[in-house]
């Protein structure tokens, strides 16, 4: 790519590693154009190894509520009471982050596929710390609005909070291009009553920080088998067990290994703050419940965009992105109160009607940032 075309992002990282040859990106991934290379000169021999420098993509579509100002401050400011998280270094005015070499856990073990012991019990520790990670301990600069800080303790707020988000943000704000096609999946705003109503009931539980988003592609297996936590952005304060509820949803494991998961944070939570898992045998539920109905939002537009542009997409794609969300609604049909769910092919029908209209006209970098969850 010629230099002058390049993005911010490429730029600076050529300019620091002092070769362009020697950059290693785009790199794939959902909210950010990343590039990795070795540092140049005296500063490559005092931080030896590759860093990251990346920006934000453009013309994306945000489908999670964002808490902190800056991933960096936060990791700046975990540092000594996160284990093992990415490493900074200012070079030329810009924070990067250290690359962790390794590969990634959905690479050694694929959803759906029991997590090896000893990872096992790194993800447990992790929930430790971060539990310990109390509202008053970040001095970091807030992005979210007052509304979206109740009170600690609160889990009900909270979660309100969260619905709201999917409710005006996601599903609200995207009617123009994607209105027919949630109509012809059955869902309207009369859901989001449904669900608050499935919703109540949570008991209170300190405040912490969430990761928010520990699926298998955010943790770095290296070479020592260290478990390592990145992609911090979605990072928030709030109910502890709502960070649970997520990791067991994205991580997909083994149900047995679920109720493990379940039992060791349940452990790790009492040991760290009593407290922290109050009501959990009650309130686990709902708030997978909450992710399950919360994908249904977001996985139509991205399945929507991921037809791409131009011809009609072939039917043997469409019948699988068809059965993909056919199951995810209906695995959202009892928080959503949902009477019928439509078959696979009625689904792939709708995506198909879909993209005769609009496809062709949705923005190109919604699509650049396609990713499944």
């Amino acid at each position: 790519m010629p230099l002058e075309l390049a993005s911010s992002a490429r730029l600076h990282a050529v300019e620091a590693s002092g070769d362009e040859s020697r950059v290693e990106g785009p790199l794939r991934g959902y909210h950010h154009e990343t590039y990795v290379f070795p540092l140049a000169g005296e500063a490559g021999a005092l931080r030896p190894g590759r860093w990251k420098c990346r920006e934000p993509r453009g013309d994306l579509l945000w489908f999670d509520r964002r808490c902190f100002a800056s991933e960096e401050q936060l990791l700046s400011a975990l540092r000594g009471r996160i284990g093992r998280i990415p490493e900074l270094v200012e070079v030329g005015g810009t924070r990067l982050q250290r690359f962790i070499e390794g590969r990634t856990l959905g690479a050694l073990c694929p959803s759906g596929n029991a997590v090896p012991g000893d990872l096992f019990r790194q993800t447990a520790a992790l929930f430790g710390e971060l539990i310990a990670v109390t509202p008053g301990m970040l001095a970091v600069e807030r992005r979210c609005a007052a509304e979206d800080r109740p009170a600690d303790g609160d889990t009900a707020a909270f979660l309100e909070r969260l619905v709201l988000f999917a409710e005006e943000r996601v599903y609200a704000r995207n009617l123009a291009e994607f209105g027919g096609l949630f109509t012809d999946l059955r869902i309207d705003a009369e859901v989001f009553k449904r669900l608050r109503k499935h919703l109540k009931g949570l008991r209170e539980r300190p405040f912490c920080l969430l990761h928010a988003d520990l699926h298998r592609e955010n943790f770095i297996v290296d070479a020592e088998r260290r478990l390592w936590t990145i992609d911090w952005e979605l990072a928030m304060l709030g109910d502890p067990l709502y960070d649970l509820a997520t990791h067991l949803y994205l991580m997909r494991y083994p149900r047995w290994q679920a109720r493990r998961m379940t039992q060791a944070w349940c452990r790790t939570a009492e040991a760290v703050r009593p407290g922290s898992s109050r009501g959990w045998e009650h309130d686990l539920g709902l708030l997978v419940d909450f992710k399950r109905a919360q994908s249904v939002f977001t996985d139509v537009i991205r399945t929507a965009l991921s037809l791409g542009s131009g011809a009609e997409p072939d039917r043997r794609g469409l019948a699988a992105l068809g059965g993909r969300l056919h199951r995810i609604l209906a695995a959202a049909a009892l928080p959503l109160a949902l009477e019928s769910v439509p078959s696979p092919a009625r689904v792939a029908a709708a995506l198909a009607r879909w993209h005769r209209t609009h496809g062709r006209h949705a923005p190109h970098g919604a699509r650049q940032g396609h990713r499944a969850p």
